[in-house]
């Protein structure tokens, strides 16, 4: 699978995989403000944005598996691998899957758990609604509304109709395929113990699909990693916050350069 990529910048190789309902176009604030220092990468995940969604049953594992192959095809050894949200799901099979290909590892507002049996149902109906209906109506109503938190609802209008407006452009059989590959997904925890990659995890003080003790049982099993915790943001820091993430994924990629020399 050949994934549609915005390539941008010099330096080390900063993947970065972007959260559901969204494309790749939710780290525009990233490729402006990180190109200096990285080679950012922002691919659209299959069927999303500008890349084909493919006849593979639904997996978060393949999903990782075109991150790799897109690896592949720009030449790069190893990159740190970031994901928000679904993104995180995509970035921990990776690990699962392609440990050494990684420089380091993001963890935005994820979980390294399996969704509970109430969860996956809700997802299997929101696949199934958005595979009859074809229209992103559900993800506008369902999940849009607790996308952001409370301070970007708030003070910040042109954000949220961004993340709205991003939301309604999301290919309804993509959005399925992705929501039956999530509810899909095994639970990472206990691999997180053998990850030996330097990890940082990010996580919005308002985020309410993932919760802050989800990001912390993830920090704390990870042999090598920091938690930052983002004011201000719900679940989507790179959008809400994007100076605050941009400032901590700066750190940690310096961080990764003194630890490499």
């Amino acid at each position: 699978m050949q994934l549609y990529t915005r390539d941008i910048g010099d330096g080390t190789p900063l993947v970065l995989l972007h959260a559901f309902p969204l494309s790749s176009a939710m780290w525009l604030a990233q490729r402006e403000g990180l190109a200096t220092r990285f080679r950012v990468l922002t691919p659209d995940l299959r069927g999303f944005g500008g890349s084909p969604l493919g006849t593979d049953e639904p997996s978060i594992d393949a999903m990782a598996d075109d991150v790799a192959a897109l690896l592949d095809d720009k030449n790069i050894d190893r990159a740190i691998i970031g994901g928000l949200s679904m993104g995180g799901y995509v970035a921990l099979a990776f690990c699962r899957r392609h440990p050494d290909r990684l420089l380091g590892v993001v963890l935005a507002d994820t979980k390294a758990t399996e969704d509970a049996k109430e969860a996956r149902e809700a997802r299997i109906r929101v696949a199934e609604r958005l595979e009859s209906e074809e229209n992103v109506g559900v993800l506008v109503d369902d999940v849009l509304p607790r996308l952001v938190g409370p301070t970007t609802m708030r003070n910040r209008a042109l954000v949220y109709g961004r993340v709205r407006g991003l939301v309604q452009s999301t290919p309804p059989l993509a959005a399925a395929w992705a929501q039956r590959a999530m509810a899909a997904r095994p639970d990472s925890t206990g691999a997180l113990a053998g990850f030996r990659t330097p990890t940082l995890v990010l996580h919005g003080a308002e985020d309410a699909i993932v919760t802050e003790d989800d990001a912390r049982a993830m920090a704390e099993a990870l042999p090598k990693a920091e938690l930052i915790m983002i004011p201000g943001s719900g679940h989507l820091t790179a959008v809400e916050q994007p100076q605050l993430f941009n400032d901590a994924v700066t750190e940690f990629g310096a961080a990764l350069t003194r630890t490499l020399r």
